[in-house]
């Protein structure tokens, strides 16, 4: 099964595939309102705005698997992007990012591109010292996690959940697949 094919439903609850984005280039995204990292919104909402003409679309997963910073409705999350950081790339219903009850999307990205292609360490160490740790090297570590899938639909890159969307090294590899 490819990428396209996997069932996902939009945050108004409509079940869909990623089929509609075969040929463009994707950053998958588990986001989550109640997070330190939350701020990133910020930078994908700019990064999707300078890139969307050329082919590139940030898709938002929300995922309530970190400490229970995605709690609300997906009309509460719907509400609180649009509110507060005018978010207008694509989101998704809640899913599960990691664990017994992880989603199919995240289960084949995860098993697809296990590796972390940029995690500079230090914030993977950080959770640890707050007693939190993966229980196995391919599981997503926290939100903002992100993965980057090529026009053709396989994954080009990982980024840590630290490495925001200005980060000149995740910049840089979606000039790169969008060039191709």
């Amino acid at each position: 099964m490819s990428i396209y094919e996997i069932p996902v439903k939009t945050i108004d609850g409509q079940e869909t595939n990623l089929g509609e984005y075969k040929d463009k280039v994707l950053l998958v995204v588990n986001v989550a309102s109640k997070c330190g990292l939350t701020p990133q919104y910020t930078g994908l909402e700019k990064l999707y705005e300078n890139y969307r003409e050329k082919g590139l679309e940030v898709l938002g997963f929300p995922a309530n698997n970190f400490m229970g910073q995605e709690p609300g409705t997906e009309e509460e999350i719907k509400d609180f992007c649009s509110t507060n950081y005018d978010v207008q790339f694509p989101l998704f219903s809640k899913i599960s990012v990691k664990g017994d009850d992880q989603h199919q999307l995240y289960h084949y990205l995860t098993e697809t591109k296990p590796d972390t292609d940029v995690n500079d360490g230090g914030f993977e160490e950080k959770l640890k010292g707050f007693g939190s740790q993966r229980s196995e090297p391919s599981e997503v570590l926290w939100n903002f996690e992100k993965f980057l899938v090529g026009k053709n639909g396989e994954i080009a890159a990982r980024f840590a959940p630290d490495v925001t969307a200005e980060d000149e090294r995740l910049v840089a590899k979606v000039e790169e697949e969008l060039g191709k």
